[in-house]
């Protein structure tokens, strides 16, 4: 098995860990139906592993079992992208920056901190609740800089091969599509 089979499992049998995803992670492992049947160029499979509010589905490409299995992220619009080299580094951006989506390249300190304001916005427990998930599954969180060179470093290894399409449409759009 590869760890992130390992961590997939450990994250389904902990059910603080996966309520803690699903807010404010909103990386939710009960929302796996995806909006579409999504299928690669390369032939990989895809194997949803959880959803967020906004209707995307977060996927490990491959087999189980396999070395090699990034997660690929389809939003409900159309646009979809590699987001990590395996399911340790996405389950640590969507725990440290639940708001990734909106982390371009540029993105300041500012705007991470205006993305968090709004985050507690939503809920006064929102620092608490991010630092318990972090201690449960041991992140240290990154530096804002590094997760978005990361994140930006494994959207730029979606083309060709992990473009997504439904059957009978067009491909979808590569997130952060410059």
């Amino acid at each position: 098995m590869s760890e992130s089979d390992d961590l997939l499992r450990r994250i389904e049998s902990d059910r603080t860990i996966a309520d803690l995803l699903a807010w404010p992670g909103d990386f939710d492992i009960d929302r796996r139906d995806p909006v579409e049947d999504l299928r690669l160029p390369n032939g990989r499979p895809l194997h949803p592993i959880a959803g967020d509010a906004g209707g995307g589905t977060y996927f490990l490409v491959g087999d189980p079992g396999d070395a090699d299995r990034p997660v690929l992220y389809a939003d409900s619009e159309g646009s979809a992208g590699l987001i990590a080299a395996d399911l340790a580094e996405a389950v640590t951006l969507v725990a440290c920056f639940p708001y990734w989506r909106d982390l371009d390249r540029d993105a300041t300190d500012a705007d991470v901190a205006e993305l968090e304001e709004i985050f507690r916005e939503d809920g006064d427990e929102f620092d608490a609740a991010r630092a318990e998930l972090l201690a449960a599954l041991g992140i240290t969180p990154p530096p804002r800089e590094d997760a978005v060179a990361r994140l930006h470093a494994a959207v730029a290894r979606t083309e060709p091969g992990h473009v997504p399409s439904a059957p009978g449409n067009p491909p979808y759009e590569v997130l952060f599509h410059y």
